[in-house]
């Protein structure tokens, strides 16, 4: 079992590869899969997921306790919120501007970032601590196992919206998502919900998305 550095970054490396693809370029100016944000945007997000863990390494470090990774679900304001809230825009805003400079500069930006955290990355201890973009402190390793989880989701958004298919991710980078999500779709559904979704099709709920 690979460690869940390891895991986010090739997660990020296939980021990188699906942010590359030709597709995403001819598709830049259109609308996404998600009504909220243009390919451009969309794009913008799922780069600035890497960008925001080589922020988290440069920052000082933070000295309250770290939230754990249910904790930093219950606390984000994005998580709870409708797409019209403060915390939202404000998302949409930075992957805007993350997006600003053009695909390729985004591409860039991207690539030279995940080069430096596989440096970096090796060099933290377990016990690191870094503040989120949100403003909150987590230790890294479940700081990085919720970049996973957003890599993998937006990179099926944006896969689909580029019209080519979505990245497949190795069993030991895709199970922690599977295990985050389905953790999620309980908080947000419940057991009963979930538990018949996963086996009862003739008694499932119309959704579980934890997200």
């Amino acid at each position: 079992m690979i460690t869940i550095r390891a895991a986010y970054l090739e997660a990020a490396g296939s980021a990188v590869t699906l942010l590359s693809d030709p597709a995403v370029a001819a598709a830049w100016e259109r609308p996404s899969v998600l009504p909220e944000f243009g390919v451009h945007g969309l794009t913008g997000h799922l780069g600035s997921q890497v960008l925001h863990v080589s922020r988290a390494l440069a920052a000082e470090v933070p000295d309250e306790k770290p939230l754990s990774v249910p904790e930093y679900f219950a606390a984000a304001a994005a998580f709870h919120t409708d797409l019209d809230a403060e915390s939202n825009v404000r998302i949409r805003h930075g992957s805007e501007a993350a997006a600003s400079g053009g695909v390729a500069a985004l591409v860039s930006q991207v690539d030279m970032a995940l080069a430096g955290q596989q440096v970096a990355l090796a060099a933290e201890p377990m016990s690191r601590v870094v503040r989120t973009a949100t403003g909150m402190s987590m230790l890294l390793d479940d700081y990085l196992l919720t970049r996973i989880m957003e890599i993998a989701v937006h990179s099926d958004d944006l896969a689909l919206s580029a019209e080519i298919p979505t990245p497949l991710l190795p069993p030991a980078v895709f199970e922690p998502v599977l295990d985050l999500l389905s953790r999620l779709a309980v908080v947000r559904h419940g057991q009963v919900a979930v538990l018949r979704a996963l086996s009862r099709a003739e008694r499932a709920p119309d959704t579980i998305a934890g997200i």
